[in-house]
């Protein structure tokens, strides 16, 4: 099929995670973009020249990164490769999408924050990664800044989606192995569909294919405030199942990374970026789940 080269084109890093997926899913909407889909194998981020190769060798008027190394116990014996993913990849990225004129949008998360606050997390707000996966996230955010201070940050929190490993397909599969589950019940935070990270990303790049320019850090995630434990409850209600889940502190579920106990993102500056209003978590789970058994019927 031949490329419409008057269209721009958006470069999607990890087009086989969640929100790649997403994105790849959404794309047929927006038929006014050359969208190219870019997984591990088409081009390895953390390696800097095959990075400027693919630059030389494409035309890129967008780039949003979606690659991320997510496994936040693994990283802590992983650290180099978390760094490398999370960190100098998106600099590499931040760097060339400068040198060509693109705007870069790349995705972080609420790990760069302590948990300490009990209040909803402004973007200026004090950062301190409690794990390896938050603190090579953070380190991606600033040498994305100082390479390109052009570049706009998301960061989000607790991403699930009918693709990609996720706390909700987790769910869903435990549900049918145990009668019995433990979740902790004292992390707070906001569950995100990736689908509508998309959403809002591409509203972001219409915005600045007319004219409006953003830079910096901004928090997305869906509104309301939940624990895991209430999660697994909510998406236990959706598919009825018969599984007794009971809540349980952090402490007695030991994991190799510690986790903030609070990370509610405040979403008030992008909801004024963008005038737009955010789906209630519990109303995009059971978007995400009627799709998921949509694609998967019993």
């Amino acid at each position: 099929m031949a490329v419409d080269d008057k269209k721009p084109v958006i470069l999607v890093t990890g087009a086989n995670g969640q929100l790649g997926s997403e994105m790849r899913q959404l794309s047929p909407h927006y038929p006014g973009y050359n969208f190219l889909f870019a997984s591990r194998n088409e081009l390895a981020i953390e390696d800097k020249n095959a990075v400027s190769d693919f630059f030389k060798n494409h035309v890129i008027n967008y780039c949003i990164n979606c690659a991320a190394y997510t496994a936040v116990d693994r990283a802590e014996s992983e650290k180099a490769t978390a760094f490398a993913v999370n960190a100098d990849a998106p600099a590499f990225l931040a760097l060339q999408c400068k040198e060509n004129g693109a705007p870069f949008i790349h995705i972080s998360t609420d790990y760069v924050y302590d948990g300490s606050k009990k209040q909803p997390l402004k973007e200026a707000d004090a950062t301190g990664p409690l794990n390896i996966y938050g603190a090579s996230k953070l380190r991606g955010e600033e040498l994305v800044l100082q390479n390109n201070p052009s570049s706009v940050i998301i960061r989000t929190s607790w991403v699930y989606s009918v693709y990609g490993n996720n706390f909700v397909k987790t769910m869903l599969r435990l549900f049918k192995e145990r009668d019995k589950l433990n979740v902790v019940n004292d992390q707070v935070g906001c569950p995100t569909y990736a689908a509508d990270i998309a959403s809002v990303i591409m509203k972001l790049i219409g915005r600045m294919e007319n004219g409006s320019h953003y830079s910096g850090i901004v928090n997305f995630c869906d509104s309301g405030i939940t624990t895991w434990y209430e999660f697994a409850v909510a998406i236990k209600e959706y598919v009825n199942s018969s599984c007794d889940i009971s809540p349980v502190p952090s402490s007695q579920y030991p994991t190799p990374a510690k986790r903030p106990h609070y990370s509610v993102l405040d979403t008030a500056k992008i909801k004024k970026m963008l005038g737009t209003e955010i789906p209630s978590w519990k109303d995009s789970l059971h978007r995400c789940l009627k799709l998921y058994f949509e694609m998967n019927p019993a």
